[in-house]
């Protein structure tokens, strides 16, 4: 049985909460759906700069090497091989959002220009969602309007269940003939329970991003050893420093032989022990490896791959992957779909309370949480660290308040 007095306390909390988050949630909501369309936006950008004609014999990879390290501000520490014949090739300098590619006509040793994330109107949609534009402290803020999130999407179900006293009815039916604040009422809140586990499994995709939750789950990856290994970076794995260096050309040889699936990466040895690293971008994810080659004998060093990497990691890069809709079409689709949901749950839930002539809910008198709240707080608050500071803030808040009003 549902305790009417813990549910009208609920019902309060998820109503203040809300409306705090309202716009941070709003601005995630359409930033995340609108950040879906990425490849959208940068794929006809790289294309241009990447497509080519096939023009007599093509130069050496080795020659294309020295070509681009003249133009490249640093030099190269990757390369991605094409996979056609009409695409230039691609040399990479850093990672990530830093990431910038240079495209080298194969044909006429022209470079074609080059392209980082930073140059697409993307990267500012990725900015906000991710920091709200506000860097480190935005990032912060970010992670408490998750953390909040998740206990929004936990009490929103329990002050729903068990529908209303409607049975069965109430997961399905929106009582239009009530009124307007009922019906989004309804909406809020069945659309609320609809996609409550997509939403959790969203967000579980997006705190791996965040500083204090990241933070933490990286510590913990470290502790029991559930990450990449170190040997995925090739750190400890060192070529035989003998002879002279493969070359390009040769290493590209011996990659091509892997048959590896997807986007093929060789990472430049770094120093005269450094290894190729080979690697493959693709899905499905389990289809992952990593190759260290020895960069003098061509020797295969190490092979790697899925069952290789820590549990933890290997449910972080698949909700990640999840969280933005690389997974498939179907996956794209639901994403959107959980973006546009949220969105209009949200505006439903604000125009509910606002039916209400602005009225928060009232809590029970006297009423004091159960030990089984309690814990289930708690529990939160170290799962999540920002949520947790902020509950002693409303808490030292709420004593401050009273000890004022005595």
């Amino acid at each position: 049985m549902k305790l009417e007095k813990l549910n009208q306390w609920m019902w309060r909390w998820h109503v203040i909460a809300g409306l705090v988050s309202l716009p941070f949630v709003l601005v995630l909501a359409i930033t995340g759906g609108i950040y879906l369309f990425k490849s959208n936006i940068e794929t006809p950008i790289i294309k241009s700069l990447q497509g080519i004609k096939v023009e007599g014999k093509a130069i050496s990879f080795q020659k294309q090497l020295k070509i681009v390290s003249r133009k490249m501000p640093k030099v190269p520490t990757a390369i991605v091989l094409p996979s056609e014949k009409t695409q230039a090739t691609e040399f990479v300098v850093g990672k990530f959002s830093h990431k910038n590619s240079w495209f080298v006509n194969p044909y006429t040793g022209n470079v074609n220009g080059n392209f980082s994330p930073e140059d697409s109107w993307m990267h500012i949609v990725r900015k906000l969602h991710g920091e709200l534009l506000g860097g480190e402290i935005g990032t912060k803020i970010v992670e408490l309007i998750a953390s909040w999130m998740i206990v929004l999407i936990l009490t929103g179900i329990y002050i729903f269940w068990p529908a209303r006293k409607r049975g069965w009815r109430g997961f399905f039916s929106i009582r239009i003939k009530l009124g307007r604040r009922i019906m989004f009422r309804d909406i809020h809140a069945i659309g609320g329970v609809w996609i409550s586990g997509l939403l959790l499994l969203t967000l579980a995709g997006g705190l791996p991003w965040t500083d204090v939750f990241g933070g933490n789950f990286k510590k913990l990856q470290e502790i029991t050893n559930t990450g990449f290994s170190k040997k995925w970076f090739g750190m400890g794995v060192k070529s035989n420093f003998e002879g002279k260096e493969l070359s390009l050309d040769e290493i590209i040889s011996i990659s091509k032989k892997q048959k590896l699936s997807g986007k093929i990466t060789i990472d430049l040895p770094k120093q005269g022990q450094g290894v190729f690293s080979i690697s493959n971008e693709t899905m499905p994810l389990r289809e992952m490896k990593k190759l260290h080659f020895d960069a003098y004998s061509g020797k295969q060093l190490m092979e790697l791959g899925w069952s290789d990497i820590g549990v933890l990691m290997r449910a972080r890069l698949w909700v990640m992957a999840f969280h933005q809709g690389q997974m498939g079409q179907w996956n794209f689709i639901l994403m959107l779909i959980v973006s546009l949901a949220l969105t209009f749950i949200s505006l439903a839930g604000f125009l509910s309370f606002r039916g209400r002539s602005w009225g928060i809910p009232s809590a029970p008198d006297n009423f004091k949480v159960g030990v089984g709240v309690v814990v289930c707080i708690s529990l939160l608050a170290i799962l999540l660290p920002l949520f947790g500071v902020s509950l002693l803030l409303i808490a030292l808040g709420i004593f401050l308040f009273e000890k004022l009003n005595q």
